[in-house]
């Protein structure tokens, strides 16, 4: 059994309940209230610049140009077609620059996004491969279900969203993910802190959709 397969079956429950979680079955239907995505999307967005953090720390400390590249060719893809897909869904709903640049980041966000530019400064490369995988792991798994269960919902946001999560080249990236850190061969000290990083990460993806789908404020 690989690294990755025995992570993933030592977190088989907590992995279940992220990728099927309410907002993603209801987007797949189509019944996810739209307010509810757009509070998703906005924090995501503001995400964002932690996850490109992570990915560009990532290309500096690759053991080889291979891995860097890939790494950098996936960084450009996120701030040309996904940053877009972003910018242009906020267009249509009619928010400004400076209304979702500027927008309160949540709790969780906020705490996400701290492990996120922790792990890309201080973490070694397999630890931030960790994180990588877990993330795009677990959106690849939940977007390929609501493909195969034929739920690509029609809402067009919706839809983008889950297609450039099942697409071929995301495919590609993920599957090299997981291999590159099954191939990382740590010691026994590195393994204990990819598996508690790997169920920290995971931990953060529920609470992320959580926050989507029930709402998150700072206490007053």
């Amino acid at each position: 059994m690989t690294l990755t397969q025995e992570l993933r079956k030592r977190h088989h429950d907590l992995w279940e309940r992220v990728v099927t979680h309410p907002f993603i079955l209801e987007m797949g239907a189509d019944t996810l209230p739209l307010e509810k995505f757009q509070r998703y999307f906005q924090q995501d967005y503001l995400f964002l610049r932690n996850f490109t953090t992570l990915l560009a720390l990532g290309v500096a400390k690759a053991p080889h140009f291979a891995a860097a590249r890939r790494l950098a060719e996936f960084l450009a893809e996120i701030l040309k077609g996904e940053e877009e897909l972003f910018r242009g869904s906020f267009r249509d709903w009619g928010l400004a620059a400076e209304d979702y640049s500027r927008a309160e980041i949540t709790p969780t966000t906020t705490a996400f996004g701290d492990l996120m530019t922790r792990v890309a400064y201080e973490g070694s490369f397999p630890e931030i491969l960790t994180v990588l995988v877990v993330t795009e792991w677990a959106y690849l798994d939940w977007a390929t279900r609501l493909i195969e269960a034929e739920s690509l919902p029609s809402t067009p946001v919706y839809r983008a969203w889950t297609e450039i999560h099942s697409n071929n080249d995301f495919r590609d990236f993920v599957h090299w993910l997981i291999l590159s850190l099954d191939e990382c061969q740590p010691t026994d000290e590195q393994r204990q802190r990819i598996e508690e990083l790997f169920h920290t990460t995971l931990r953060y993806e529920m609470a992320f959709w959580e926050m989507g789908y029930r709402g998150e404020e700072w206490p007053a």
